[in-house]
């Protein structure tokens, strides 16, 4: 469970949709705006280490996506053009600007239909980590493209995902632990496992069905290139996301800096190795310009 100092000084909030959603964040800290950006059915809790480290320079906000964590969960909306719009009401309910916004996994995808929809409005930076820019291989692709994207899954492996987690006849908390698994390195800590395999659940399974089969059937390599604000790509070299998702998401987008982390480097990078995380993403904010 958290700890009680990292999270000494953080605020809870709601700000509510223009659908009647509330979304609850995580808040703390001054200066230069950040929000945090959870992957799909991740919570805003899971940023405690970044939480910590950076609102000490910064004003950090993580979100709780609709259906995800203390949010409330309606039966509606589990896309990624809903998730981002939701952020972009939330950016405007807070007053955030000149945001620094960094992203895990799904969050990437939130960030460039973000981008799609709403361009670079009230964005200063983006920090991208462990999201291919196409997650689900095409059948027609030539040899080698979805190696060199980082297309790890075919449809019809994530279709039993999904179909797993939403029939009623089948064990979906179970799947679920099963698929989070492969997320860490063999070196996690197991009440650590718990606890996430714990705050994932507070998305139901169902709604985590329909997320997910949104976020794997997009492809936003006509996005990437429109991208207009300094841009931090990093991957992890005992991913489950292939580096080469990094290494082609930031040949894509205009002037990103890359980095592959090396020690403890899992999907849960920023969990498990923190330090070398943040340091990341310092150094990116201390050297680049707007």
């Amino acid at each position: 469970m958290p700890e009680e100092d990292e999270m000494r000084g953080v605020c809870s909030g709601f700000a509510t949709t223009n659908d009647g959603v509330r979304l609850h964040y995580l808040e703390a800290g001054s200066g230069p705006d950040m929000l945090l950006v959870p992957g799909w059915s991740q919570t805003a809790a899971q940023w405690r280490h970044q939480i910590a480290d950076f609102a000490r320079t910064h004003h950090v906000v993580a979100v709780d996506h609709r259906g995800h964590g203390g949010s409330d969960k309606p039966d509606h909306g589990y896309r990624i053009a809903r998730l981002s719009t939701d952020i972009h009401q939330l950016i405007d309910f807070l007053d955030l600007t000149e945001v620094i916004w960094v992203a895990h996994s799904m969050g990437c995808a939130l960030a460039w239909s973000y981008w799609d929809m709403f361009g670079g409005d009230r964005l200063a930076r983006l920090v991208l980590f462990d999201e291919p820019a196409v997650l689900v291989r095409q059948p027609y692709w030539p040899d080698g493209l979805a190696e060199s994207l980082g297309a790890l899954y075919g449809l019809g492996q994530i279709a039993e995902v999904v179909a797993g987690l939403r029939s009623p006849g089948s064990d979906a908390e179970a799947l679920s632990a099963e698929f989070l698994d492969e997320m860490w390195t063999p070196a996690a800590d197991e009440e650590d496992r718990r606890w996430v395999v714990a705050q994932n659940l507070l998305l139901p399974r169902e709604y985590a069905g329909r997320l997910l089969l949104d976020n794997v059937m997009q492809d936003w390599r006509d996005v990437l290139p429109r991208i207009a604000v300094p841009t931090l790509v990093i991957g992890g070299s005992d991913s489950v996301i292939p580096s080469a998702a990094a290494r082609s998401v930031a040949s894509a987008i205009p002037g990103a800096v890359l980095r592959i982390l090396r020690e403890r480097s899992s999907h849960f990078a920023f969990w498990e190795n923190p330090v070398a995380f943040n340091q990341e993403v310092r150094t990116f904010l201390d050297t680049s310009t707007g």
